[in-house]
C-alpha cells in the first residue's frame, strides 16, 4: 500500500469514531480541549490496537473474526446508544448544572472498541497483503486521534443548541453506526 492509500484508509477508519465523538461532545457541559484530547487519545490508542489484533487474528482464525465482528460492534453500539437515549429521555427536566463535564474512562473505552471493530476486520484483511502493519495501524490511530478530538469540539458547540436532546441524538448516532455496520456486512 502506498502513502495515499494508507492515509485514505486511516481517515476512513476514523469516521465512526468521529461521529461518536460529536455525540459524546454534545452530551457534555462545555467540554474543554483537554477532555476532547483525552477522548481522542483513548479512541486513537484503541483504533491503533484493533488492526494489530485483527492482523494477528487474521493469521490465526480469519473465518471466526469475519463472521462475528459486525454482530459484536452492533450489540455494543446499540447498547451504548440505547442507554444514552434512555438517559436523555429520563433527564428532560434536569438542569444544565447536572450535565457531566467528563465521560467515564470505561464508557469511552467501550465506545472506542465498538467503533473500532471495523478496523479489526481491516487488520484481518491486511494480514494477507504485503503491508507494514505497524505503520498502517499508527496511521489509523493518529487519524482517529485527530478526528475524535475534532468531533468532541464540534459536539461542544452543537450540545448547547440541542440541550438534553443532544444525548438522545448521540445515542441515535451510535445506534445508527451499529446498524450501518450490520447493513454493510449483509449488503456486501
Amino acid at each position: 500500500m502506498n502513502l495515499s492509500a494508507t492515509l485514505l484508509l486511516a481517515f476512513g477508519m476514523s469516521m465512526d469514531a468521529f461521529a461518536a465523538s460529536i455525540g459524546k461532545g454534545a452530551t457534555l457541559h462545555k467540554p474543554k480541549f483537554s477532555e476532547a484530547l483525552r477522548t481522542g487519545l483513548i479512541f486513537g490508542v484503541i483504533e491503533t490496537l484493533t488492526p494489530l489484533i485483527g492482523w494477528g487474528l487474521g493469521l490465526l482464525a480469519t473465518k471466526f473474526v469475519l463472521e462475528w465482528n459486525h454482530w459484536i460492534a452492533f450489540v455494543l453500539l446499540v447498547f451504548l446508544g440505547g442507554r444514552m437515549v434512555l438517559e436523555g429521555i429520563r433527564g428532560d427536566d434536569d438542569s444544565e448544572a447536572e450535565t457531566p463535564h467528563r465521560h467515564g474512562f470505561w464508557l469511552l473505552v467501550t465506545t472506542a472498541i465498538a467503533t473500532s471493530l471495523d478496523a479489526m476486520a481491516v487488520g484481518v484483511g491486511l494480514a494477507f497483503l504485503q503491508v507494514n502493519i505497524l505503520a498502517t495501524a499508527l496511521a489509523i490511530g493518529c487519524a482517529t486521534l485527530i478526528m475524535s478530538t475534532a468531533g468532541m469540539m464540534i459536539g461542544r458547540f452543537i450540545g448547547p443548541l440541542l440541550g438534553k436532546r443532544a444525548e438522545i441524538l448521540g445515542g441515535i448516532v451510535l445506534i445508527g453506526i451499529g446498524a450501518q455496520i450490520l447493513w454493510n456486512h449483509f449488503a456486501a
